[in-house]
């Protein structure tokens, strides 16, 4: 018998994001289309060749199409052509992360605290997982405030704590969330309550305590973690969809404020709308596991979502990020007929994904010892 395990399959690892990430490089990229003509050219081929004059025509409309997404971006930070902006440094910074206690935010808080970034995580409960107690150097980095997030007083009360012992923060990532996962007709006061409490009012609640010194420094950087499903919606998901599509339209208008009322143009806005995330959140949901899903709609590794943070703070600068690859597609859904629409909801088993839901995350007191024990 052989006693060498069987290699996992490359295809595994094969998904839609990687082929574009391959092509964003080649076939779409102005720098490398820009040596075909010259190649051909150099082989003996005429300036009138259509060769030539194909793979030419190609790299003008890739430049065009370059030039006006960067050019948006500029647009959209006052950025400017010739200069970037000043080196971020992290070691200045202090970073508030809201549901910092797992899943993206404690790889989150941990990633930054490697960076020597002074972190306050706020929560309700603290982080207790093997991977922070054995990274015990960090502690002197990663401080925990107890706190509800969905209560003003406890917001406050945590914001006062933290000028006091940390100084006035300079980035604020809204990430803590919860779900639900049951049909409208089932859902409770409470439920309600929480969902939208949690996923949608601290975020009100964080930016009404962290957002003042900000706008008065005009420095700063307001992460906002939404979800794909604040774009489109599911069965089995209403609460949390309507409460992440809260997020979305909040995000726009906040960055109108400090553009045009406040005069902040500096304090920088991300909304991040990831889709299915490998963390407890939604590890009991029965997410489609088919080869095509896999390719088409891959379950994202908290890294991933961590490492596009982090490079958005980097960057300084405002924008809204995608991931993976299919998310892009999503605010379009809208705009197709109906049939297709239905089809293309119908292919993703979105409607389905739930049934059988048990929710791991963020369970309360009152609710069902069922449910609490599974």
């Amino acid at each position: 018998m052989d006693s060498h395990p069987d290699p996992t399959p490359i295809f595994d690892s094969l998904d839609i994001d990687l082929v574009i990430k391959v092509m964003s490089n080649t076939v779409f990229s102005p720098f490398f289309i820009f040596f075909i003509p010259v190649f051909y050219f150099f082989q003996g081929s005429k300036l009138t060749d259509p060769i030539i004059l194909a793979s030419a025509a190609y790299y003008v409309l890739l430049c065009v199409i370059w030039s006006v997404k960067w050019t948006s971006r500029l647009w959209r930070n006052q950025g400017s052509l010739l200069f970037a902006p000043p080196r971020f440094d992290w070691g200045e910074q202090v970073v508030v992360i809201t549901g910092g206690s797992s899943g993206v935010g404690e790889l989150l808080a941990n990633t930054l605290a490697v960076r020597n970034v002074t972190v306050a995580v706020l929560d309700i409960k603290p982080i207790v997982t093997e991977n922070c107690k054995s990274l015990s150097a960090l502690h002197d980095n990663i401080n925990y405030y107890k706190c509800d997030v969905s209560n003003w007083e406890e917001v406050e009360a945590a914001k006062n704590k933290i000028v006091e012992e940390l100084g006035h923060p300079t980035v604020l990532i809204n990430n803590a969330g919860v779900v639900q996962g049951k049909l409208i007709t089932d859902l409770t006061p409470q439920d309600l309550k929480q969902t939208f409490g949690v996923n949608t009012i601290s975020h009100f609640l964080t930016l009404k305590a962290f957002l003042p010194e900000m706008i008065k420094n005009n420095s700063g950087h307001v992460v906002t973690v939404s979800s794909c499903m604040g774009i489109s919606g599911t069965a089995q998901m209403t609460d949390y969809c309507a409460s992440k599509a809260a997020l979305n339209l909040m995000h726009e208008c906040l960055r109108y404020e400090l553009d045009k009322l406040h005069k902040a143009p500096s304090v920088r806005t991300t909304l991040v709308c990831p889709g299915h995330i490998d963390t407890p959140l939604f590890s009991k949901m029965n997410y489609p596991r088919t080869p095509f899903h896999k390719f088409i709609m891959p379950t994202i590794a908290p890294i991933a979502v961590v490492k596009a943070i982090i490079q958005a703070l980097d960057d300084q600068h405002s924008q809204t990020i995608y991931l993976p690859f299919y998310v892009n597609s999503m605010p379009y859904l809208q705009h197709l007929p109906s049939y297709f629409r239905d089809f293309v909801q119908w292919m993703s088993q979105g409607d389905y994904a739930m049934q059988g839901f048990q929710k791991v995350s963020g369970r309360r007191e009152d609710e069902p010892e069922s449910k609490k024990s599974q």
